[in-house]
């Protein structure tokens, strides 16, 4: 069984990754390892955010961690909201303001390409793992859907017809971003079985 701790306090992305990754993993979530304090995302990148929050959780409690972040990047928005997705329309953090300014933006453009990014950091024995997933898409004129959190509802990835939020939740969770990152944390696990 491997431990890890996931520097989140988003109960949905808690879900999400549980959901993905093998019952072999034990993922505890931040309340359940005793840590309440709120997390650090002060680098402008995702990349260095992802890696601020996990070393921020090593330091705190020692042991072995994964912290994500992830953000929708548009093409025609020269890659914005990127970093800035979760609060794109300002605070308090709302997922519909998010969308209703994105689909504004986007109401005079014809190129509606997106995608997906998470990166994923590991850290273990002090030392910091990075893994990608990137999903390609395009942005929808209108929301659709219930399901997912954030910009589900307006993201239709490449090779389907129905957003994230429209999909059974076990299609998304084989194809997503988050998806790609894990698995490959997954494949790395794996490998330390052979050294």
């Amino acid at each position: 069984m491997i431990r890890l701790v996931l520097a989140s306090n988003n109960q949905h992305k808690v879900t999400e990754i549980r959901n993905i990754l093998p019952k072999s993993f034990n993922l505890i979530d931040l309340s359940s390892a005793g840590l309440h304090s709120d997390l650090p995302e002060t680098t402008g990148t995702i990349k260095g955010n992802a890696i601020q929050k996990a070393l921020f959780v090593w330091e705190k409690i020692g042991v072995e961690c994964i912290a994500d972040d992830s953000g929708l990047e548009v093409d025609a928005l020269c890659g914005r909201p990127g970093v800035d997705s979760a609060h794109y329309s300002g605070f308090p953090i709302s997922a519909e303001r998010n969308m209703d300014l994105l689909l504004a933006e986007l109401l005079e453009c014809n190129d509606t390409s997106a995608s997906f990014v998470t990166i994923l950091a590991l850290v273990r024995n002090g030392e910091v793992f990075l893994f990608e997933g990137r999903i390609y898409g395009h942005i929808t004129r209108v929301a659709r859907g219930e399901a997912g959190f954030g910009y589900d509802p307006v993201f239709v990835p490449r090779g389907y017809s129905q957003t994230f939020a429209e999909m059974d939740p076990n299609i998304k969770n084989e194809i997503s971003h988050r998806a790609i990152a894990l698995h490959k944390l997954k494949a790395y696990y794996d490998s330390l079985i052979f050294e």
